[in-house]
């Protein structure tokens, strides 16, 4: 691509700080909602409404389907220090496969990192608190290591949820860090794998779930184990080849069958994140209907591209030139969602992973 930054220039906004959320509101589906729609007239939208993630039931209609992400985000994020003196932090990004207990990461420390250096991790609360020993056994060229830990140990045990940088935590924050155990996890949660939470599901409870059950809408589920790189600023390399980071992911013969069954009613399939987006417009056949399958995707959508699965998105205000946002301009027009950015700040909408909502359909 010719003018990678130039691009990226157009899908760039300004956030004051005090709009990043830095916890969830006190019940999901309180959170704020903009509305925006995709029909009618290109050259005179509808203008945004403004509701809560709780009316989601007045925007569907029986017989439309609702996807979700069912991954579970893992407590990966390790605190502890150097055998020999100094903090240490790490992002387990996942078990390698090589041998037991070896884990690829991300890892924080003051001084030189080499293979060798031996780390000792605390967590758990009170009686429960334990160590864990780790090795480094290598360092990789994209900045990670490679971390051995006892073969029967398990880290999730002792380890917190993987906020992104933008939500500050401290030591100290045992009661945030205790919400965040249950916040930064869907309701649905049910497979884990991811290192980041597919943040729009997040506004999902059980007595909204119950009123859509109510209202008819249906619901089926995929996996998308969410990695590292959604965080990520984007690489000139990947504009240039049009493929992300990869990730894995199931799309299961019922929910296939369920998309087929909305089609066949004239309904449509409303996608709970970009996540769930991602997945379906990778298994997406021209006659929009999905294929069940499961692998890896590089899929990288952004304007221009074509929907074939997806009808109506709800999502989170994501950072300003990620893989995110030019998802979402992509469904709905680069500028209209800056547009509708620049009113949710203006209204003191909250941004982020903790924070609100877009309903686009």
């Amino acid at each position: 691509m010719a003018d990678e930054p130039a691009l990226l220039d157009a899908f760039d906004f300004s956030l004051p700080p005090e709009a990043i959320a830095q916890r969830p509101c006190a019940r999901r589906s309180d959170a704020r909602l903009l509305v925006l729609g995709r029909s009618g007239d290109a050259a005179r939208p509808p203008a945004p409404a403004h509701r809560r993630v709780s009316a989601l039931p007045e925007l569907l209609e029986e017989g439309d389907l609702l996807v979700v992400n069912r991954t579970r985000v893992v407590a990966a994020r390790l605190r502890g220090r150097k055998a020999s003196g100094g903090r240490a932090e790490a992002l387990l990004l996942g078990a390698t496969g090589e041998k037991p207990g070896r884990y690829r990461a991300l890892l924080r420390t003051r001084g030189r990192q080499r293979p060798g250096l031996e780390l000792v991790f605390r967590g758990g609360e009170g009686g429960a608190a334990r160590e864990i020993e780790a090795r480094i056994a290598r360092i990789l060229d994209d900045g990670a290591v490679e971390l051995d830990l006892p073969p029967d140990s398990r880290p999730e045990e002792i380890g917190a949820p993987p906020l992104p940088p933008y939500i500050g935590r401290c030591e100290r924050d045992r009661d945030l860090c205790a919400l965040d155990r249950e916040r930064y996890q869907t309701v649905y949660a049910q497979e884990p794998g991811a290192v980041a939470a597919p943040t729009a599901g997040l506004h999902l409870d059980a007595p909204l779930l119950a009123a859509l059950d109510a209202r008819g809408v249906e619901r089926a589920s995929l996996l998308l184990h969410v990695g590292l790189g959604t965080f990520q600023p984007l690489r000139r390399e990947q504009l240039a080849s049009g493929r992300l980071h990869r990730e894995r992911y199931v799309l299961p013969p019922e929910t296939a069958e369920a998309v087929a069954r909305a089609r066949r009613r004239g309904r449509r399939v409303a996608a709970v994140g970009t996540t769930t987006t991602r997945v379906l417009e990778a298994c997406a056949r021209d006659d929009r209907h999905v294929e069940a399958r499961a692998g890896e995707t590089e899929l990288f959508l952004r304007p221009g591209d074509r929907f074939r699965a997806v009808d109506a998105l709800l999502t989170n205000f994501h950072l300003p030139r990620s893989s995110l946002l030019l998802l979402v301009c992509a469904f709905a027009g680069r500028e209209r969602v800056l547009a509708s950015y620049r009113e949710a700040i203006a209204r003191g909408y909250r941004f982020y992973s903790y924070g609100d909502a877009m309903w686009i359909g």
